[in-house]
């Protein structure tokens, strides 16, 4: 099965062009297609809020005849692949192979999210990092190196900044948050038990809490805001990929948006910033 056959990347990107109950169907797939091969088209009628006649119009929208062979289909996406390490790569790929394969189902998935990503929901959170008293990234397991990338880059800002992947810290710094603190929780799947209740304790506090994490996801649920990703991707199954990059680059739409802010005046603060680095770097010439 090529990468255009396969039903879970052909639901992702064509997401938006689906009419709102026909979306509402693939949302429900997209967020977790292992249960979806499950159910019955009734089942899933009744867990997207729509018709069965809707489902079925979803399945021939797609080329498919009828739900039976949508959910054959739908194992076959989520089956393609070397378990651990991407959905996309079998075990006989050549070396060429595989490096085409990853590198087109990253554009492809950073692609698919910049349609989808809601500039005023981008605003939003800008509006409430750049005037945070200070700033925390929370993540855990792969999601954990993302937050210390947005560390370091948020640390240029102005704004004391910290990131931790472990979950009592989190907890703690949490607990202590304060009006004014903005906290950023980072999880793809959104289902991890300790950043839910994490979300939960920095909100409580008084914190404004934002996640990066998958639409309608219990993490989604608990905060103050959401910027909501979908990749196809299951990261139960495969080594985290294309929703690290996902993640990385609104972090750093989110970083360029407070740059932004700040104005003109501010690019001397991070001019000098680069400039101390100079010293740092061996000169060109003397290098050869």
């Amino acid at each position: 099965m090529s990468p255009v056959d396969n039903l879970l990347e052909q639901l992702s990107s064509q997401l938006d062009s689906l009419n709102r109950s026909e979306r509402k169907v693939a949302q429900v797939i997209l967020n977790d297609p292992q249960l979806a091969t499950g159910l019955s088209i009734a089942a899933l009628a009744e867990k997207s809020s729509v018709s069965e006649p809707t489902v079925n119009r979803l399945c021939r929208s797609f080329g498919i005849k009828g739900f039976p062979d949508f959910k054959i289909r739908l194992a076959q996406s989520m089956a393609k692949g070397t378990p651990y390490i991407s959905q996309n790569v079998a075990l006989d790929d050549s070396a060429e192979t595989y490096t085409d394969k990853i590198f087109s189902s990253s554009i492809a998935s950073l692609e698919a999210t910049r349609r989808k990503v809601d500039p005023a929901m981008v605003s939003k959170a800008v509006d409430y990092l750049s005037q945070a008293h200070q700033i925390m990234f929370f993540g855990m397991g792969a999601s954990g190196a993302v937050a210390q990338d947005a560390q370091h880059k948020f640390f240029r800002f102005n704004i004391p900044v910290v990131a931790h992947n472990d979950a009592l810290l989190m907890r703690m710094h949490a607990a202590a948050c304060r009006r004014g603190d903005v906290v950023v929780l980072l999880s793809f799947t959104g289902r991890t038990k300790e950043t839910i209740e994490i979300a939960r304790i920095a909100r409580q506090a008084g914190a404004v809490t934002i996640a990066v994490t998958a639409p309608d996801s219990p993490l989604s649920e608990e905060v103050s805001m959401a910027l909501k990703i979908v990749a196809p991707e299951d990261t139960d199954v495969y080594m985290p990929m294309q929703s690290r990059l996902i993640q990385l680059t609104l972090l750093d739409v989110l970083a360029t948006g407070v740059i932004l802010r700040r104005g003109e005046d501010f690019q001397d603060h991070l001019r000098s910033i680069k400039h101390s680095l100079v010293g740092t770097r061996l000169d060109p010439n003397e290098a050869e």
